[in-house]
């Protein structure tokens, strides 16, 4: 007898509609699924970097230049900074340009160490933290997007480009590797997107990184170091104004913020957290994208 409440051959083919969703995860599933993993998919992270740093370049490469503006926006910044008593840019340049071994260290520490020592910490929280590299990740790609923002808004020229002020152009004068103002370079890269700087942003993206999670005592205080030194070094190569590198640190500051108001979820652990211990209880409270 056929119950007439429910069409015959009908729990056959709710039977067989659940048996396929349970065999084949639906692309919602999967997508879930890659994003809560304990470690992100390694060929994916390798597209997303290569993909946004290509679209950086893009991006800040074809920002409007504004030549006039940005030159007089560099002068006036420059003469702020003196008002201040911070303007120590050209002392520090023509100090560092005396000595040649140091100004060629300068001048490799600023072309190499900038991706070098970011790739490093990327890596090195993909495979130590897996859980803080989403969030961290995260805010590196927003303050990117922030700093393009800035170089859009407001061109700004280098110290370097101020040659009637008495600032040298140490890799040019030098001939050392890793110049974007000489040669065919300069055709494609922006050379007005001094503010913010995105060296020291990303320095200070590295130091706050491993000095949260690292736990050898010197490790940390390296990573403290290592903004300081990047610091000094776009200054005295007369690549960044002081002022450009306070601009990196509020575009990464607000890198953070914005990170948390999108996923309301830390990018760090909370004070007094190990990140070695509980990690796996933390998994969730962590993961973001």
């Amino acid at each position: 007898m056929v119950d007439a409440g429910q069409p015959a051959g009908g729990a056959g083919v709710a039977t067989a509609t659940l048996d396929r969703e349970r065999v084949v995860p639906s692309w919602r599933a999967r997508l879930t699924e890659l994003i809560q993993s304990r470690r992100p998919n390694g060929l994916l992270e390798l597209l997303l970097v290569g993909l946004g740093y290509w679209a950086y370049s893009l991006i800040r490469n074809g920002v409007p230049t504004h030549v006039d503006a940005a030159m007089h926006r560099a002068r006036s910044l420059y003469a702020f900074e003196r008002e201040l008593g911070i303007g120590f840019e050209q002392a520090l340049n023509k100090a560092t340009d005396g000595i040649n071994w140091l100004v060629v260290s300068a001048n490799y520490f600023y072309a190499t160490m900038h991706f070098a020592v970011t790739i490093g910490v990327l890596l090195w929280l993909y495979v130590k933290h897996p859980t803080r590299y989403r969030p961290l990740r995260t805010v590196l790609y927003l303050t990117t997007i922030l700093a393009l923002l800035g170089f859009w808004l407001m061109p700004l020229a280098p110290p370097r480009l101020l040659g009637e002020y008495g600032f040298i152009d140490t890799i040019i004068k030098h001939h050392t590797w890793g110049s974007l103002a000489s040669g065919d370079v300069a055709e494609f890269s922006n050379q007005y997107a001094a503010m913010p700087s995105m060296h020291a942003g990303w320095a200070l993206w590295c130091a706050v990184a491993v000095f949260f999670l690292a736990e050898r005592t010197w490790v940390r205080i390296a990573a403290l170091v290592y903004p300081v030194l990047v610091a000094l070094v776009i200054v005295a190569t007369a690549n960044h104004f002081v002022l450009d590198i306070i601009g990196g640190a509020l575009t990464l500051c607000a890198g953070f913020g914005l990170q948390y108001a999108l996923f309301r979820r830390r990018a760090l652990p909370d004070p007094g957290d190990g990140e070695g211990e509980g990690e796996q209880s933390r998994l969730g409270h962590a993961v973001s994208c």
